[in-house]
């Protein structure tokens, strides 16, 4: 599956942004997904991930619990991932994945990732 990650920008802190991933190919619904990020200096972190077919279950890093929400359209074959109460601490570029088993998501290493879309929150 090809991803293309798009909705990144400048914010300032406490601002709101919505980040898309679009997904070409076939069997979207298939694929569990994530989004990662790495902030400059730092090393990449698993930020979300959403299970496979209709995406009940969910994972959140501890820094973006109750802040961020990944969800997912199969018809649209998108992912996306609402940040609220964005902090300087977010700023970082972000990574879409995919991956047709959760798990090599969760230990780092999804077989898809997208080209990454800068985020930068301003204080």
């Amino acid at each position: 599956v090809q991803l293309q990650a798009s909705g990144g920008g400048s914010v300032q802190a406490g601002g709101s942004l919505r980040l898309s991933c679009a997904a070409s190919g076939r069997a979207f619904s298939s694929y569990a997904m994530g989004w990662f990020r790495q902030a400059p200096g730092k090393e990449r972190e698993l930020v979300a991930t959403i299970i496979r077919g209709s995406g009940g279950s969910t994972y959140y890093a501890d820094p973006v619990k109750g802040r961020f929400t990944i969800s997912r359209d199969n018809a649209q074959q998108t992912v996306y991932l609402q940040m609220n109460s964005l902090k300087p601490e977010d700023t970082a570029v972000y990574y879409c994945t995919a991956d047709q088993t959760l798990h090599t998501i969760m230990v780092g290493s999804p077989g898809s990732w997208g080209q990454g879309t800068l985020v930068t929150v301003s204080s």
